[in-house]
């Protein structure tokens, strides 16, 4: 099975209940992994770092009893636009960093959607390695982009090098599912689902 999107959000007031709830619900679905949204700025806050610690402390809380149901912890790195909001760990550098300080039974979800900017990608990639790449998600990047959430685009259709990134996640050895996650209000969430599905696979085949 894909992985379980999502845990997360460490900087809300309820996050312990809230991630130990889905820890078992991933558990019990045999998810491949559970995705780590992480959260924004602590409310009312601008600390940035103090935030970052935040998180940090919040997945270590809940790992011990991901590391008991067998379920992989997946932080994943959303990009910089969504920081305040959302998820405030924004590289793949930031995310293996808690990696190293916290051990076993955590990785990182590449999403192209979020890391396709980053200029220190491919090295980060290489460094996730097979035990630390646990999902991998694409989509493409459309100019202009109408929403910063839910106007993500078919593959073929933006900017993001697609196929070069498929060679570096599977160069560092990563086997698993390769999910196609295109939120998109105003244009594919409008369509036909068979269309929709065809067009995805034809895709995938050609452009990712």
């Amino acid at each position: 099975m894909t992985g379980l999107c999502r845990g997360g959000f460490f900087t809300s007031p309820n996050f312990l209940e809230d991630n130990l709830r889905a820890i078992e619900e991933a558990h019990e679905l045999g998810a491949q992994c559970l995705v780590l949204v992480v959260g924004g700025l602590l409310p009312g806050s601008k600390d940035l770092i103090l935030s970052r610690e935040k998180i940090l402390e919040g997945i270590a809380a809940v790992l011990p009893e991901a590391r008991k149901a067998g379920v992989p912890l997946a932080i994943e790195p959303l990009h910089p636009m969504q920081a305040a909001e959302r998820a405030c760990i924004n590289t793949l550098e930031q995310a293996l960093d808690i990696c190293d300080v916290l051990g076993d039974g955590i990785g990182v979800a590449v999403d192209a959607y979020h890391v396709w900017w980053d200029p220190k990608l491919e090295q980060q990639i290489k460094r996730a390695g097979k035990k630390r790449i646990l999902a991998y998600h694409i989509c493409d990047w459309l100019v202009p982009t109408r929403d910063l959430l839910n106007d993500r685009g078919m593959m073929g259709d933006g900017v993001i090098e697609l196929e070069k990134m498929r060679n570096s996640i599977e160069a560092a050895g990563y086997s698993g599912f390769h999910e196609v996650e295109i939120f998109s209000e105003r244009d594919w969430w409008q369509r036909d689902a068979d269309e929709v599905m065809r067009t995805m696979k034809e895709r995938y085949l050609r452009a990712s």
